[in-house]
């Protein structure tokens, strides 16, 4: 909202607020004093002090409100001096609201000081509804306007704290239901003990009076109390839905000073607190992969560091090195991309973990951190499957694919961590990588992934003898993939 507009808005509410109870309090006078009340005087006085009273209660509202707007106006945060003005700003409401009406009742009470019992009771009781009806009315006409200025003000500024809900209703019982109660026992009691009031004097249409008036105030209190509360807790209530629709950009101006306003900022806070956590979990799955973050997450798998039995996958590309001597930089780019983004996706079906991608080669890892049912039989079906959709790129590979425990966790110094496992199957995985690409299949697995891998995917792996994988000095059981005859084996001595 403009700060023009809102200063006329806000004039408007609480100059109507005044005008209209006015008019109620003509019309109840008049209903129940009868023409006795009409007297020159009263009329002409009432008259007089209603458009002094109106012209009072406009100038009010814009010079309450004009000091705040100025660094509502400008865009900067207020200062500790105008945060001061702002919180004053309802207090100042209430005195320039009752203004007028301290003034028609120093007035007409006088003038009507003679007239009969009920005439001066009806009046001045009037005069007394009319007081706190306009209070609550500008109040309830003035609380929406008031919102975006008291929104302003930054939430972690020092600010006085408004009346609490609490504190709210006990206003609003005392001043609806305790005062005009005790008015109307106070006459009840002073008529029957004969004190100032002999039992002929005519308190009932003081009672009606007093009846309307906690009757007609205390509904226009009690929709000013209702709003102040609901109005704030249906915008969490919102925004919370919002929020679990996945909608983490929502917000909510905070301009209750009250304990509603810590709710509102703690709203705030929250929503912050999940950004952040969805910022964290997105990196998180760019590096492991979407599926595999979420469901980490579920299960609250921690990346600290743990000994587990895991099946790793190793894929590098051949050739690497001539296909970026006879090809233009952006060509070995976009056939890198196709490269890993095929790897990544097949990896990413059978929820394992793209730990590292190495110039042209990339170590895939089924069971951590994402524990898994059967990770050596994911990693056999991935290799299976990259073995048939790599074919359709320019470029030749090995895929190798080992099982067994190793080390998976954070590695590296105290600011500086990767995520990572250390153990023999990542080593017996890159050697047979290197060792397939000899082989027409392209595929080679230790006998240790066949041994941990289900019935139903042993069924698609043959056994290819034995090799002395480089760096070891044990023969190591290799396998390829049934569905590939390999007649081309050559001896592997390395």
């Amino acid at each position: 909202m403009r700060p023009r507009s809102l200063l006329i808005r806000y004039a408007a509410g609480l100059t109507s607020a005044y005008v209209l109870t006015l008019a109620e309090v003509v019309a109840i006078v008049v209903s129940l004093a009868g023409r006795s009340v009409i007297a020159v005087s009263n009329v002409i006085t009432l008259t007089a002090v209603g458009l002094v009273g109106t012209v009072t209660v406009a100038l009010g509202a814009v010079l309450i409100v004009r000091p705040s707007l100025r660094w509502l106006d400008s865009g900067r945060p207020p200062a500790p001096a105008e945060i001061r003005t702002t919180a004053r700003t309802m207090r100042r409401q209430a005195a320039i609201t009752l203004a007028p009406w301290l003034l028609t009742a120093a007035i007409l009470v006088p003038l009507n000081l003679h007239a009969p019992a009920t005439v001066f009771v009806v009046l001045t009781t009037a005069l007394l509804f009319g007081a706190i009806a306009t209070v609550s009315t500008g109040f309830l006409f003035t609380l929406r306007t008031m919102r975006p200025l008291l929104a302003g003000v930054p939430a972690d500024a020092e600010h006085p704290v408004a009346p609490g809900v609490r504190t709210r209703l006990l206003l609003m019982w005392l001043a609806c239901t305790a005062l005009p109660g005790l008015a109307i026992a106070v006459l009840v009691m002073l008529r029957s003990r004969n004190w100032l009031l002999n039992e002929s004097s005519p308190i009932e249409l003081a009672l009606v009076v007093l009846a309307l008036v906690a009757v007609v105030l205390g509904l226009r209190s009690m929709l000013v109390v209702s709003m102040s509360i609901s109005d704030p807790l249906d915008e969490v209530a919102d925004a919370m839905a919002d929020v679990e629709k996945g909608k983490l950009d929502r917000t909510i101006d905070v301009y209750e000073w009250s304990e509603i306003g810590r709710l509102q900022t703690g709203f705030n806070r929250m929503v912050a607190g999940l950004r952040e956590r969805d910022r964290l979990r997105d990196l998180f799955g760019r590096h492991v992969g979407q599926e595999v973050a979420r469901r980490a997450v579920e299960q609250n798998e921690s990346p600290s560091g743990d000994e587990r039995g895991v099946a790793v996958l190793f894929i590098d590309l051949a050739g690497s090195t001539q296909l970026a001597l006879v090809h233009q930089p952006h060509e070995v780019a976009r056939v890198l991309n196709d490269f890993f983004q095929i790897v990544v996706e097949a990896v990413d079906e059978r929820h394992g973990l793209i730990n590292k991608f190495q110039g042209d080669a990339a170590l895939a890892v089924f069971g951590a951190p994402l524990r898994i049912a059967a990770p050596a039989s994911a990693a056999l079906a991935t290799a299976r499957a990259l073995a048939i959709e790599l074919r359709r790129l320019p470029v030749d590979f090995g895929i190798g694919v080992s099982a067994g425990p190793v080390f998976a966790g954070n590695i590296g110094a105290e600011n500086r961590y990767e995520y990572t496992v250390v153990g023999d199957p990542v080593n017996e995985a890159a050697r047979l990588a290197d060792c397939a690409k000899e082989f027409d299949n392209r595929v080679l697995c230790s006998g240790a992934a066949i041994a941990q891998a289900d019935a139903t995917e042993r069924a698609h792996w043959a056994p290819r003898g034995q090799a002395m994988l480089r760096g070891r000095s044990d023969a190591t059981d290799i396998f390829v993939p049934a569905s590939h005859t390999d007649s081309r084996r050559r001896a592997i001595d390395s």
